[in-house]
Order: C-alpha cells, then sequence, then structure tokens
C-alpha cells in the first residue's frame, strides 16, 4: 500500500512550493480560490485504493469496495466501465442498441410509458451519431447506439468519473461524495445532487446541462431511499450491475422497493415485463 501523503486543507499567507503537489504534502486548498475551501477533494483514499487516480478499465471501485463488485466484472469481463453500464440495454448482446431496446429496457426498470418513451428520445436521438462516427459518417437510420464506441457520448458538465474512453476513476467518484455529501453519511439528497450538478457545469454547455439533468434526475427517481441516493447503489449505477439487480427485484413481491415517482415500484409505476426471455444476460 501507498504510503500516507499529508495533505493540507489550511489557507497560508506565504508562498507554497508544494502546490502542485510536487513532494510529500499536497496543498488542496488556495488563499485566492474561495471555492477551494467549500469543495474538499477526498483525502487519503490510497489508504484503501491503489492508485487511485489511475482509471480502471475493467471494473468500478470504491473505497467500500477497493476492488469493485468481482463477481459482476467476471460475468462482463472485457468491457469498460461506460460499456458495462449500458450493457443491460443491449437486450440481444449484438453490440448495438436500438430505441425499441431503449423502451423495454426502461419499462423493465419501472418506468411509465411516457418517461420511457421520452428516454428513447433523449438517448438515441442525441447519443446514436456520436457512437456511429466509429463505423460511418452517415447517420444510422435506425438511431442505434453502438456499445463498442459509447465512449464517443461521453459529454461536457458531467461528473467525469468516467473517462473519455469509458474507464472508471476511483478518485472522482470519491470525489462525489467528500465534496458533496454535506453530513458524511454516505449519500446524497435531492438538494446536494443539484449542487452537484451545478458545480459540474461547463461554460456553454447547454446540451451537457441538460444530459447531466436526465442523467441525475433518472438516477434519483430510480434508487433513491429515503430521499437520498447510497454511495453502493451509485457505484453499482457506474458499472451497470444495479439494473440487472432491479430487473429481477421486480418479477417477485415485493418488488423493487427504492426509487421515487417515475421510478422504481412507486407513483406512477411502469408495469413489469417478466415473461420476457433475453438472448443475452450476463
Amino acid at each position: 500500500m501507498p504510503s500516507k501523503v499529508n495533505i493540507d486543507t489550511s489557507l497560508k499567507d506565504e508562498k507554497n512550493d508544494m502546490l502542485n503537489g510536487d513532494g510529500p504534502n499536497i496543498t488542496v486548498v488556495a488563499k485566492e480560490a474561495p471555492i477551494t475551501v467549500k469543495r474538499i477533494p477526498a483525502t487519503h483514499i490510497n489508504e484503501a485504493i491503489d492508485n487511485p487516480g489511475v482509471a480502471r478499465a475493467d471494473v468500478a471501485v470504491s473505497i467500500e469496495k477497493p476492488s469493485g463488485d468481482q463477481e459482476w466484472a467476471n460475468k462482463v469481463r472485457g468491457y469498460t466501465p461506460l460499456q458495462q453500464h449500458v450493457l443491460f440495454w443491449d437486450r440481444d448482446g449484438d453490440g448495438m442498441i436500438f430505441p425499441w431496446d431503449t423502451y423495454i429496457g426502461f419499462r423493465e426498470l419501472g418506468f411509465n410509458i411516457l418517461f420511457s418513451f421520452l428516454a428513447v428520445l433523449i438517448i438515441n436521438i442525441n447519443f446514436s451519431y456520436p457512437t456511429r462516427l466509429a463505423y460511418s459518417w452517415l447517420p444510422d437510420p435506425w438511431f442505434r447506439v453502438y456499445v463498442r464506441s459509447v465512449h464517443k457520448a461521453k459529454h461536457g458538465s458531467d461528473s467525469g468519473t468516467y473517462d473519455p474512453e469509458g474507464r472508471f476513476i476511483p478518485q472522482l467518484f470519491e470525489n462525489l461524495f467528500a465534496k458533496w455529501d454535506s453530513d458524511n453519511d454516505g449519500a446524497l439528497t435531492l438538494r446536494e445532487l443539484f449542487q452537484l450538478m451545478h458545480g459540474h457545469r461547463c461554460a456553454a454547455d447547454p446540451f451537457g446541462w441538460g444530459a447531466a439533468l436526465f442523467e441525475w434526475g433518472t438516477t434519483w427517481l430510480l434508487i433513491q431511499k429515503d430521499g437520498k441516493v447510497y454511495k453502493e447503489d451509485l457505484r453499482a449505477v457506474y458499472d451497470g450491475s444495479i439494473f440487472w439487480k432491479i430487473r429481477e427485484a421486480r418479477k417477485s413481491s415485493p418488488g423493487w422497493t427504492q426509487g421515487f415517482g417515475l421510478g422504481g415500484d412507486g407513483w406512477l409505476r411502469g408495469s413489469s415485463i417478466e415473461k420476457r426471455v433475453d438472448r443475452r444476460r450476463p
């Protein structure tokens, strides 16, 4: 395990030669940037995770699960965490997500008809062409999203937890809770999620703002419990394993007991599609 690094969160008047981390002391607060006082990144996580700043190509890890979900990782070996995140919607394992795949997937997660149709419009219309560019300059007539090149659908104003190639960066995942979990209970309230989205907004990026709102809003609707999104559930969203868990839970009583509103098994719930048999299932 790496040796412990001293993290300095104090404000100093004198020049700090270690500002860029070129030594055993790392300063994470800058006097002339008050925002750095409000948003302290996750520190000392190298005590639980080796090289937390190095992106993982095959697993989503956290302090609580430094090796990730190995059972899940073995089922989806060879896929990046971003690819794992979308595999639930690749119903037949052909590497392409058709609009009806998106619709059926959201219905199986418990979303109603209207919300599932909205998801198709947002996901397939906006992300089909970027992923298609790995194969052709011509748009896909079926508005398919391609799993192999799904990293091309990465947009601005996101959390940065996925790198541009679809790997998972533990440091940035831990930062979500270090910066925004105000009561340190390992969960984010809806208010904290909005603060998180606001904090990650890039300038002149209306598409990214909208995409982030849809993604985080859908996440809250699907997995919140007692008004909060818990850390392990969110990690399982990043690697996609929770979607399969929800689908299985909805096949039996009491169903999926988390979520709210248009997600889960709550108000305006969608009907479960229990009899469908997938040709591909991790």
